[in-house]
C-alpha cells in the first residue's frame, strides 16, 4: 500500500517538544492523521533515530517501558520501509545528485520507496522534488 505522505525523524521529535506548542501540534496533527487513516509512513531509519534521541538525548529521556509503549502505538505501525539493497543503491544515486548527506538520501529514498508525494521534513530544501516526491516543511 503507497502511503501519501513520509514524516522525518524531526516531525516525530517534534510532537514531544514543549517548548515550541505550535510545532508540537502541528507534528502530533500528523502522526495522529496518519495513523487514523493509514496515509503516512516512516522507515526503519526514522524508528531507530527517534529512540535513539528519546532514550539518550533528551533532557528527561523515555523510560524503555514508554520506548516501548511509543513503538508498539505508533512507530511501528507507521514502519513501511525496510532496509534493502535498492534502498541503499537509490540513497547513493540521490546523494550524488543532491548533495545531500547519506542519512537524508537514505530518508528521500524510503520516502520514494513508500509511494509518498510528500515527505514532511524541517530539515530538507522545502519545495524540492525528487520525480513525484515534495519536501514539504510542514512548520
Amino acid at each position: 500500500m503507497s502511503a501519501d505522505f513520509f514524516l522525518d525523524t524531526n516531525i516525530l521529535v517534534y510532537s514531544f517538544d514543549e517548548s515550541d506548542l505550535q510545532k508540537q501540534r502541528k507534528s502530533q496533527n500528523l502522526i495522529a492523521d496518519a495513523l487514523r487513516t493509514g496515509s503516512g509512513a516512516i522507515s526503519w531509519q526514522v524508528v531507530q533515530e527517534f529512540l535513539n534521541v528519546a532514550l539518550h538525548k533528551w533532557k528527561s529521556p523515555m523510560t524503555t517501558d514508554d520506548a516501548m509503549s511509543y513503538f508498539s502505538s505508533t512507530l511501528e505501525p507507521l514502519c513501511s520501509v525496510f532496509p534493502s539493497a535498492s534502498i541503499w543503491r537509490s540513497a547513493l544515486s540521490l546523494q550524488a545528485q543532491s548533495q545531500y548527506r547519506m542519512y537524508d538520501s537514505l530518508i528521500v529514498a524510503s520516502a520514494l520507496q513508500s509511494g509518498a508525494n510528500i515527505l514532511y521534513s524541517e530539515d530538507l530544501q522545502s519545495g524540492r522534488h525528487f520525480d513525484r516526491l515534495e519536501i514539504r516543511n510542514p512548520f
